[in-house]
């Protein structure tokens, strides 16, 4: 662990300028740019306004009244998903992709998935501001409780490292665990309640459902977020705190086995 604090301090700006590259590489070529960044969740935001406000509107009562507060909802448990599915899905491809790099002498590997992460935390900021301001312009309340989403950003980035390192490592060897991913990020998003509350009728009659949806890391950290944008209330500190630690150990088994098979990436690439 202290080599990667190392790394990120030894090359904190390499990591801003290939952050700063990915950004701009993703609306290369297009006419309104960066400003894609602001106006991709400012339209996720709308359509899922027009379809969940207006002609899919859920029965549960938890969004009873305005037709605005499933979309919220929604958007506030989405956000950080798109950011983690991002990540997931990058990783089993950054090392390959970036091969040509990983050749020149000395490169540090480790950087690249930093900088996917990074990227996509970068990505899910700009949607922030969006959701707020949504918030604000339908009278949602908003509360202080706001603020403590950093503290359940933080704890996913190191998550999402974790995973990264981990996935990163083992697809240059085993190309099919890119196309395996695909399907498990699918499955794992239906597993976490993005779409649904924890308090659906469903997950309270049946203990052991909910008892597995709390085995997933990401329940926590979604719920995190909806308390603190949605519901305007204290996050899971409890819950949470055991999702730090949970991972930080993802963090040090994904990077020691990066460690491990970094000798092998320049042959497999």
């Amino acid at each position: 662990m202290k080599n990667l604090l190392k790394v990120f301090s030894d090359y904190r700006m390499l990591i801003r300028t290939l952050v700063g590259r990915e950004l701009k590489a993703r609306y290369r070529g297009s006419v309104l740019g960066f400003f894609w960044s602001f106006l991709n969740p400012l339209l996720l935001l709308v359509v899922y306004t027009v379809v969940f406000g207006f002609i899919l509107r859920p029965r549960d009562p938890t969004f009873s009244g305005s037709p605005f507060n499933y979309a919220l909802f929604l958007f506030s448990g989405l956000l950080p998903w798109i950011w983690f599915s991002g990540c997931v899905l990058e990783s089993t491809t950054v090392l390959l992709i970036n091969g040509n790099i990983l050749k020149k002498v000395m490169f540090p590997a480790e950087v690249l998935p930093i900088v996917s992460v990074t990227a996509n935390f970068v990505n899910f900021s700009f949607g922030i501001p969006i959701l707020i301001a949504f918030e604000i312009i339908l009278g949602h309340p908003i509360t202080l409780y706001i603020l403590l989403s950093i503290i359940v950003m933080f704890i996913q980035y190191i998550f999402s490292l974790g995973i990264s390192f981990f996935l990163a490592s083992l697809s240059v060897n085993y190309r099919d665990l890119q196309h395996l991913m695909v399907n498990i990020v699918t499955l794992w998003f239906f597993s976490t309640p993005i779409i649904y509350p924890m308090t659906f009728g469903v997950i309270n009659r049946h203990k052991w459902l909910k008892f597995l949806l709390y085995l997933n890391p990401l329940t926590h950290l979604v719920e995190g977020y909806q308390r603190a944008f949605y519901y305007g209330r204290m996050i899971p500190y409890k819950r949470l705190t055991v999702t730090f630690i949970v991972a930080f150990i993802f963090l040090w088994i994904g990077y020691w086995i990066f460690d491990k098979l970094r000798d092998t990436f320049v042959e497999e690439v």
